[in-house]
Formats: structure tokens, C-alpha cells, sequence
């Protein structure tokens, strides 16, 4: 259970950063078939999956709560070893996708899944590094509409691997908002300000439901995807691995590069590496 819980943490804490893909960190922890699985069966095999999804969930939960307070600091004093360590945790992922597809023949559809899912998120890191227009975040019944949209969008990108949900949420104009409102919510919890509450939850419900609607609806597709094209999909999941680390040092700032940042930033990739690879073990 405790290391579900930290694979949930690494899920979640890659869904809250632009850039980076929480689909493919489910993949890097070996549980995303899995965790399709579940979900989509979720009614039929309540125990089996509850106890399965569980723990991930608590994790993720936690990364959501905690990551809003530090995220800002580990980017702005280390950004080029915070990306560094995504990277690795990304890269980590590819030995196990890659026994998917090792000793099957390679076909030219296997090719072209690959590099339009690379060429797919290269671009939308291109275009990501703006934010879109201001989100309308003021209590009205279209307010409520476009969040509950916005929340079917982000949870949808954030299930496939190699896009990210958060990015798509910087275009959208709403990550930013979304990220400050999570902050003064748990704020307001921890002194007890009913006004700050309420006004969290009228942000976050609406929100949250468009999430968990987005999560049911995607999960489906992808598992149908899974049961009748799997080494497409297999080479497609490369390919979106593959370009996240190039749409992370796009999308990202890097900082000033010293001798001692690339010290600490090479150890920081290992690390990332060897975590991916022990939680998907």
C-alpha cells in the first residue's frame, strides 16, 4: 500500500507541472494498464479495484495539497535540476514500455504512431509557453459550465501519456487561477474561514466533478485502444515519452547553468532514473 501511495505522489505531483505528463509517470511506476483496467471496471470488480486505486488516489491527493506550497520554490531556486529529475523520471518509464513491443515485428504504422505522438506534444510545448486568456472564476452558472469543461479537459489529457493536463490547462488560461485557488482553499481550511471555504468549493466542485467525468470517459477509449491496436499503442506511448523531456526544456526555464548545477543535475536525472525504475519494478 505505502508504495502505491508514492507512486500516487509521483503521479500527482507530475499532473500539477506544466510539461510534464502524469499519464506517463503511470506508465514509468508500471501501473498504468492496470490502473485503466480499474477504473473502467470500477462497478464490477468494486473490491479488487477500490483496493487498487486507493492508495494511488491518497498519493495523489497528497502531491495536489502539498505541491501548490513548494513547487514555486524547488523552480525558482532549482529549476534546472527540478527539470532534470522529471526528465529522468520520464526516461526511467521506456525499459518497461519497451518490453511491450520487443521481439514483434516493427511496421511502418508502428513508426508512424510513434513520430506523430512525438511530433503531437513537441508542438503543443511550442505554442505552451504563453498563457491563454484569464479565467473567469466568479460564481455564475457559465463560470461553473466552463469549469466543469475545463475539468473534463484536464483530466482527459492527464490520463494519456506524454501530454500534459497542466499545460493544457496553461492554454486554457485556467492553471494558474486553479493552482492559487487549491493554495488559499487549504488556507482557509486550516483557519477556519467558512467565506474562503465557499469560495474554494465553488471553484473546485464544479471543476473536480468535470475531472472525475473526464477521467471515466477517457479511461474507456483507451482501454478499447488497448484491447484492439496494443503495439500501436505501445509505440505511440514511446513516442510521447520520448518527447516529454523535449517538451519539458521547452515549456521550462532553466535557470543559470553553473559547474555545480549540472553536478547536482546529472545526480538529480539518475535519480529520477532509478526511482522510476524501482517503482516500476
Amino acid at each position: 500500500m505505502i508504495k502505491n501511495i508514492l507512486k500516487g505522489i509521483v503521479i500527482g505531483l507530475a499532473n500539477v507541472i506544466p510539461g510534464v505528463s502524469g499519464g506517463t509517470m503511470m506508465v514509468s511506476m508500471g501501473i498504468y494498464d492496470k490502473l485503466i483496467h480499474c477504473i473502467t471496471h470500477l462497478f464490477s470488480e468494486l473490491k479488487k479495484s477500490i483496493q487498487f486505486l486507493l492508495p494511488i488516489f491518497i498519493g495523489i491527493g497528497i502531491a495536489v495539497v502539498v505541491v501548490p506550497f513548494g513547487i514555486e520554490f524547488l523552480f525558482e531556486r532549482y529549476p534546472f535540476q527540478t527539470n532534470l529529475l522529471f526528465i529522468g523520471l520520464i526516461v526511467g518509464g521506456l525499459p518497461a514500455v519497451w518490453k511491450k513491443v520487443k521481439g514483434n515485428s516493427v511496421k511502418a504504422g508502428h513508426i508512424a504512431a510513434c513520430l506523430v505522438f512525438f511530433a503531437i506534444v513537441a508542438g503543443l510545448a511550442l505554442v505552451g509557453d504563453t498563457e491563454g486568456a484569464s479565467a473567469d472564476l466568479s460564481f455564475s452558472l457559465i463560470s461553473i459550465i466552463k469549469l466543469f469543461g475545463v475539468g473534463i479537459v484536464a483530466s482527459a489529457t492527464m490520463v494519456i501519456p506524454g501530454v500534459s493536463g497542466s499545460m493544457m490547462l496553461l492554454l486554457l488560461g485556467y492553471y494558474h487561477p486553479v493552482l492559487e485557488t487549491i493554495t488559499n482553499f487549504i488556507k482557509a481550511l486550516l483557519a477556519f474561514d467558512m467565506n474562503g471555504i465557499l469560495a474554494g468549493v465553488g471553484v473546485l466542485m464544479p471543476f473536480g466533478v468535470g475531472v472525475v467525468v473526464g477521467i471515466f470517459a477517457i479511461a474507456k477509449i483507451i482501454e478499447i485502444i488497448f484491447e484492439k491496436f496494443p503495439l500501436y499503442a505501445y509505440w505511440a506511448i514511446i513516442g510521447l515519452i520520448i518527447s516529454s523531456p523535449v517538451a519539458i526544456l521547452l515549456v521550462s526555464g532553466m535557470g543559470t547553468i553553473t559547474v555545480m548545477s549540472v553536478i547536482t543535475g546529472i545526480v538529480a536525472l539518475a535519480a529520477g532514473f532509478v526511482i522510476a525504475l524501482k517503482l516500476g519494478d
